[in-house]
């Protein structure tokens, strides 16, 4: 019986170093914090109020546009040319959006500029150009797009947002562009994109694990979790957002139906597809 009590309480107390060592490893920022306020309270338009079928495709000046005369904020992507150009397109390759091989970062921006958008006229962005565009009306969601362990779009990118008067944050799936964020600019409100990325077959390595599970906080301390409204009632995203107070920021929504749903659970909207009933 002693041995037996033993036992238990020695489970007990891995299991209790364990819970603790979790919750201080998804911990997110809790001094020192931006204000939340200029984020909240708007709808984010995802890769601008694009349709792919017109003239104002995904992550194209024209989008972009069409959301600032509603009024939404912008949620966009960027990343280097081979010329270290910062450029604004989602997709690493250039194969579903322009139809044509290799990746954005195979050819100068010069050289982008050949490629044609979708259908459209509209050609690849400079992130200059869209922030001149943008000039401050609406708030923005810069995503970060980084892959491996280079982060060198991080310093270029943010030498153009040093110099933006309107209000932005910062977002990315590699916590290595969060973790340079807080390094440099902590003053900047930035964000942990993530999902249930195990549910897919080409995400299954331990890495996506820890990703999905914002094991990687301590490290990156993110102001908002940007995570997949599919899986609103992932434990690490409901545990920082009700437990720590950390904003939650849902990402795509494509109905009205899927917005109302999100409500309950994120304070941030990034929608696609659709157009919202309100732009709040």
């Amino acid at each position: 019986m002693k041995t037996f009590l033993l036992v238990l309480l020695i489970v007990v107390a891995v299991l209790a170093v364990l819970a603790v060592l979790y919750l201080l490893m998804i911990m997110p920022r809790m001094m020192h914090k931006p204000d939340r306020t200029p984020y909240l309270r708007v709808l984010y338009a995802h890769r601008g109020l694009h349709d792919n079928e017109t003239q104002a495709p995904e992550n194209s000046l024209a989008a972009f546009e069409k959301a600032v005369e509603v009024g939404y904020g912008i949620e966009l992507d960027v990343q280097l040319s081979k010329d270290k150009v910062p450029v604004v397109f989602h997709d690493f390759t250039l194969k579903r959006i322009c139809g044509v091989e290799g990746k954005v970062e195979d050819y100068t921006y010069e050289e982008l500029q050949k490629f044609h958008l979708a259908q459209s006229d509209q050609t690849i962005p400079k992130f200059s150009e869209v922030l001149k565009l943008v000039d401050g009306k609406v708030p923005l969601i810069v995503e970060l797009k980084i892959e491996g362990l280079n982060t060198e779009v991080c310093p270029l990118a943010d030498e153009l947002l040093c110099a933006y008067k309107g209000v932005y944050c910062i977002e990315s799936f590699n916590p290595l562009g969060v973790k340079w964020y807080r390094d440099y600019r902590p003053e900047v409100f930035r964000g942990q994109l993530a999902e249930q990325f195990l549910k897919h077959q080409e995400f299954n390595s331990p890495l996506y694990f820890v990703l999905q599970n914002l094991l990687f906080n301590f490290l990156t301390k993110p102001d908002f979790i940007a995570y997949n409204h599919k899986h609103a009632k992932a434990l690490s995203l409901r545990i920082c957002h009700r437990m720590y107070h950390n904003v939650a920021a849902a990402w795509t929504i494509k109905s009205q139906a899927e917005l109302d749903a999100a409500r309950k659970y994120f304070d941030i909207f990034i929608f696609d597809s659709f157009i919202p009933a309100s732009n709040s």
